[in-house]
């Protein structure tokens, strides 16, 4: 295996690119060769470069980047996925080659992007990863080997609860429903979909061992529709709920069944928009036979108090907190969130995974499989019923469903109050 770095090339300007570059810093094996952006991404160059992560080039295409690089990151918005695979694969066609693909979650906006781009990249045969951090957290992987003993002795979990709640997302297309895909069940609602799975699945067996049976779903817009939030919302955004609106809190249920024992298991999610607190907060709990496990990114090693004098000279509340909505009283601080998030064993995953040909932890046929349990939700929510997942017309039914919230048409299922 060579110790040669592996050149990346990122896709994408916005604040998963910043995120994950802050993830770099503390991985080995990759450097980062090139970077291009709807936005011309000086900022995140300069980064790049000032903290020796690589030239950190800007190029004006995609097309112009691929010859420099051995990896392409695509962190760019959710509306691009499809039109970014395409080019690459175009590129990679009229001679250019790399080793491998990533893309942040989701894969798509529905099924039928994601099977768009899984057909794309292999057509070209291009080895596939998904990133979805949270199945990478420390917290996360240290109950599966804690529980292990336990678990073969017991047997595995039999419900697991998951949460993923902050005030709101930083850029205006996340908050565009035909753009991103959705509201909060498509923006977050796939990570506890796949961290809930995961943690329910018995240690040793694939990710996807379990199999989907049902999933039922509730989804409401409670606090960005009434006329003051969403009156801030066009002010900042340009955006108006009053005639495309999304979700900002999405919950449910999924079932899933044991193929080798029959048990059925079940993980219950719950995300929002409107989580008012410190800032982000990543929550799981889950039940066994004589045990349990808990786990709030919330509590932290480290507590600052900040009077209100002290608080004038603070310009940035996200030093201490992914979308923290406080600068003063006692705030909770995360030394390093990229760690904690799962962010840097992720890209470790990656590069394992291309230096040795070996399969990631996840690649792209499981992040199909989890925007299928994501429009699976919203068909559920829009009819008001379980959707059955072992029914053949129901999975045939997803393959081409979109949701009426990304179509634009949110106000046919979501209550907007007048005003």
């Amino acid at each position: 295996m060579s110790d040669t770095p592996l050149r990346y090339g990122i896709i994408g300007g916005g604040f998963i690119t910043g995120f994950q570059l802050k993830s770099m810093l503390q991985v080995r094996g990759l450097t980062i060769s090139g970077i291009t952006s709807r936005r011309r991404p000086e900022t995140l160059s300069e980064f790049i470069k000032q903290n020796d992560l690589g030239p950190g080039t800007i190029y004006d295409s995609i097309e112009e980047m691929l010859p420099h690089v051995d990896v392409v990151a695509i962190f760019g918005p959710n509306f691009t996925r499809v039109e970014t695979v395409e080019r690459i694969v175009n590129s990679i066609q009229a001679g250019t080659s790399i080793k491998a693909i990533i893309c942040e979650k989701p894969l798509g906006r529905n099924l039928q992007e994601a099977r768009k781009v899984i057909e794309l990249a292999e057509s070209v045969d291009l080895q596939t990863i998904y990133f979805e951090n949270q199945l990478h957290m420390g917290s996360i992987q240290a109950v599966r080997d804690q529980l292990a003993p336990v678990i073969e002795t017991m047997g595995p979990p039999v419900l697991t609860r998951s949460s993923e709640e902050h005030a709101g997302p930083h850029s205006a297309w996340f908050w565009t429903p035909s753009l991103q895909g959705g509201g909060v069940m498509s923006d977050m609602g796939c990570h506890c979909l796949a961290v809930g799975w995961y943690t329910l699945t018995p240690p040793g067996k694939p990710v996807d061992f379990l199999k989907p049976v049902s999933v039922q779903a509730d989804l409401s817009l409670l606090k960005w529709g009434q006329p003051r939030w969403r009156e801030q919302l066009k002010e900042k955004f340009d955006v108006d709920f009053s005639k495309t609106p999304a979700e900002d809190f999405a919950t449910g249920i999924v079932t899933y069944e044991n193929p080798e024992t029959g048990q059925r298991v079940k993980s219950q999610f719950t995300v929002s928009w409107m989580y008012d607190k410190q800032g982000l907060r990543l929550a799981l709990d889950g039940l066994g036979a004589s045990y349990a496990f808990e786990m709030n990114t919330l509590r932290s090693p480290l507590e600052i108090f900040i009077g209100d004098e002290a608080a004038a000279s603070l310009s940035d509340a996200e030093t201490a907190l992914e979308k923290s909505t406080a600068t003063r009283g006692l705030l909770a601080v995360q030394p390093n969130e990229p760690d904690l998030y799962g962010y840097n064993t992720e890209n470790e995953d990656a590069i394992r995974a291309i230096r040795t040909g070996a399969k990631p932890l996840l690649d792209w046929n499981y992040g199909l499989q989890i925007v299928r349990l994501t429009m699976a939700a919203y068909l559920s929510a829009e009819r008001g019923q379980v959707v059955d997942l072992t029914d053949p017309a129901t999975n045939a039914e997803l393959e081409t469903y979109v949701p009426l919230i990304q179509q634009g048409r949110g106000a046919e299922v979501l209550y907007v109050p007048e005003g």
